[in-house]
């Protein structure tokens, strides 16, 4: 299961109607897909923003979802997140059909975006603390030809309107 090119266009339309409608301030640069970290880097080099890593974690049981948002540059150590959240169970990334059934998204484009498409709102949130002293956070906004640039705090209002908490750790 597959997420074609136009309904990632339109999940990105209907990100964009939101930001609009909430009138948060973003900046958008568009560039071509990045395949790896340093095309990425490359492509807003220049602009103030941390680039954001997102993982959708799962138990080994797909009954616990979780969404981690740490700067890219950051390695996460699932052991030491699993004993942060006190979990018995066995964390790891999510398959890309899980990430697709749960947030629309696949794996390379997952993000705090997808949260809106969490039916069961069943995912967890959480934001590492270092990434939070940064004024700036950097995503693709459902398609990777772009990058969006939000003020921490419009990233924060985005997720509460959407109907979900933050947690912060230390990562």
């Amino acid at each position: 299961m597959d997420t074609t090119e136009y309904e990632l266009a339109q999940l990105n339309k209907e990100l964009m109607d939101t930001i609009r409608l909430l009138r948060i301030p973003y900046k958008i640069v568009e560039h071509p897909p990045a395949t790896t970290t340093e095309e990425a880097d490359a492509f807003i080099d220049g602009h103030q923003g941390v680039r954001t890593k997102n993982l959708f974690l799962t138990n080994k049981r797909k009954s616990a979802f979780f969404l981690i948002v740490m700067d890219d540059k950051k390695r996460l150590d699932i052991h030491h997140f699993k004993n942060l959240i006190g979990s018995q169970s066995r964390i790891k990334l999510t398959s890309s059909e899980t990430a697709i059934k749960k947030m629309k998204l696949p794996p390379g484009l997952i993000s705090i975006f997808g949260l809106p498409y969490n039916a069961d709102k069943d995912v967890q949130v959480f934001f590492d603390q270092e990434i939070l002293e940064e004024e700036y956070l950097t995503f693709h906004p459902n398609i990777n030809t772009q990058t969006i640039f939000l003020k921490k705090a419009d990233t924060l209002e985005l997720i509460k309107h959407y109907g979900y908490d933050i947690q912060v750790i230390a990562l």
